[in-house]
């Protein structure tokens, strides 16, 4: 018996692992510590009321045989397949229900797709990068070229020259960054795989916090980009779903490669690997559609959108460098007098017991710059950024 030795490639713990471990490590010499936590990109805000009365109603029809629902398509029930696709028409994007695959949310579809790619495929990932799209194609031993995302390109790295790859990973809006490719970038993007004949894994999991018309969000606002990308979203950010689990892999029927569906590939695998996303789940999901639960659930968003004002402007008054804020619900920004990104997550830690995430965590391009998470609540947003002014934790 062989063991997977790509294993040894990877940390030995998850970047919010090892957050997690320091932050209780400090909670125990200091227990009256007030911490407030700003790292990891969790929501706060409770699922909105029509979302919950939906899950309401779908548990008592559970409870009858007369409507009581086993197991379900692997694809995703077509109630909730077809307010997709719905949506996705109000963005000016024509997709059938066919296209679109409900899942327990974009982490897994982002490792999973894999099972379709060979190993022997080249991945191009910008640097710094959500560690998931590093770590699950190293576990599978493929070829990694990093892409320089730095201050100079505002952390928005364009297509290299003299450079192909067969997979190419985009966020946008980006975590950690929290920086939007414009549609005239994405269009170069979409031109590059298009010559390239790769494919584009496209996040999109934070399109609910664009506001620029100029911004897409979707991929396939883009022409040409049915024929090259594959589009991963969440409702855990759009809608609260953290801890409910929901999301969706949009596939079109236009996309192939070697004479092969990745559409249909797609389906054999989740119908293979996937009993699918539970009923109650998806009829709270179909909820978020319905008028009423777009303007709830814009209310959270619009929530978290003024948090992260909020944090933006104190960093225009420090007059520090940053990214995000708008458009996206992550701050990305310098480190202050030149410190490394764990020096400043301690030192932020230990004076203002707030907890944010370490720039070097999300790649080497990293270094030297930090995180902060919008999604906290209204009155610990407040707290944070009075106790760095306070302590003047930002001043260059």
């Amino acid at each position: 018996m062989k063991i997977n030795k790509c294993y040894r490639n990877i940390e030995d713990s998850y970047l919010f692992s090892t957050i997690s471990k320091k932050v209780s490590e400090y909670k125990e010499k200091n227990p009256q510590a007030d911490i407030i936590r700003l790292g990891i990109g969790d929501v706060t805000r409770p699922l909105c009321p029509v979302v919950t009365e939906a899950m309401h109603r779908a548990v008592d029809e559970m409870s009858k045989i007369e409507t009581f629902h086993g197991y379900g398509p692997e694809q995703g029930y077509k109630f909730l397949r077809d307010a997709i696709c719905k949506n996705y028409k109000e963005l000016g994007v024509d997709i059938n229900s066919g296209e679109v695959f409900i899942s327990d949310g974009a982490k897994s579809d982002v490792g999973n797709i894999l099972d379709l790619f060979d190993k022997e495929n080249t991945v191009l990932i910008p640097n710094p990068v959500y560690p998931v799209y590093v770590d699950t194609n190293v576990m599978d031993g493929r070829k990694i070229i990093y892409l320089d995302a730095n201050e100079e390109n505002k952390f928005l790295p364009m297509p290299p020259n003299g450079i192909r790859a067969d997979i190419i990973y985009i966020c946008s809006p980006n975590n950690p960054t929290g920086a939007a490719y414009s549609k005239i970038q994405l269009k170069k993007w979409v031109d590059y795989a298009l010559d390239s004949k790769a494919i584009i894994l496209y996040d999109a999991a934070y399109e609910a916090f664009i506001e620029d018309d100029n911004l897409a969000r979707s991929i396939f606002q883009i022409d040409g980009a049915d024929k090259c990308a594959i589009e991963i979203c969440s409702f855990s950010k759009t809608a609260g779903f953290t801890g409910t689990r929901c999301g969706y892999t949009v596939i079109s029927d236009e996309l192939k490669f070697d004479g092969m569906s990745i559409n249909k590939m797609w389906l054999r695998r989740q119908s293979t690997k996937f009993n699918g996303v539970s009923y109650v789940v998806q009829r709270g999901a179909e909820a978020v559609f319905k008028e009423e639960g777009r303007l709830q659930v814009m209310e959270s968003i619009n929530y978290y959108k003024e948090n992260a004002k909020i944090i933006s402007d104190l960093m225009k008054n420090f007059g520090t460098w940053f990214t995000g804020g708008k458009n996206s619900p992550y701050i990305w920004f310098k480190c202050p007098s030149g410190m490394k990104s764990w020096a400043y997550f301690d030192y932020l830690l230990e004076k203002t017991n707030i907890v944010g995430t370490p720039g070097i965590g999300f790649g080497e391009n990293g270094e030297g710059f930090f995180r902060l998470s919008a999604f906290g609540s209204r009155e610990n947003i407040i707290k944070a950024t009075e106790r760095i002014k306070s302590l003047k934790a930002l001043a260059q």
